[in-house]
């Protein structure tokens, strides 16, 4: 029943069906190839992706302008703030700290707000923490909070960061009441 021929072409069948793979593989990456600095002759410089078609929006004028994004400031926001909703957004927060006065990955927040930065007694800060000087001030809190790494280079926090304005004055103004 199973004999040198018989194993023969199961292999020969294996190492076809791994050909043809192969070869579609390559083929389907030379037809869709998705790197735009090579693929326009840019060596070395990275342009990102590019749009190959403009959507046309049925909503809006009919010049085709887009939309000027307004420019709210932070105390503004922070006035409508809703501390409510800033309990939910702290739930990205729990994993690291706690609002009960113990240290948890990173310091406790309960205080936070009008706290010195880098005061909680017992919490390894990082030295670009240490070397902070001044209070967490909503606002200080609120250029931290958009991008940690950013704003305090050398910080051991590694959250990416809150990029909604709203969520940000919300989640300050839920700290602010603890």
């Amino acid at each position: 029943m199973f004999d040198t021929m018989t194993f023969t072409k199961a292999g020969a069948a294996v190492c076809a069906a791994l050909l043809i793979f192969l070869f579609s593989n390559w083929a389907a990456e030379a037809l869709y190839h998705t790197d735009v600095a090579e693929a326009h002759g840019d060596e070395g410089e990275d342009h990102g992706p590019t749009q190959g078609y403009v959507i046309a929006s049925l909503e809006g004028d009919a010049g085709g302008e887009a939309e000027e994004e307004v420019e709210v400031s932070f105390e503004e926001v922070f006035a409508a703030a809703d501390a409510g909703a800033g309990e939910r957004v702290f739930n990205k927060c729990k994993s690291c700290h706690k609002l009960d006065g113990s240290n948890g990955t990173g310091p406790h927040l309960d205080g936070v707000v009008g706290r010195e930065v880098a005061a909680v007694d017992g919490f390894g800060y990082s030295d670009a923490m240490t070397a902070v000087e001044g209070a967490w001030t909503p606002e200080e809190l609120n250029a931290f909070l958009e991008n940690p790494r950013q704003d305090i280079s050398g910080t051991k926090m590694s959250f990416a960061g809150l990029k909604d304005i709203e969520d940000r004055a919300n989640l300050i103004a839920y700290l602010q009441e603890q």
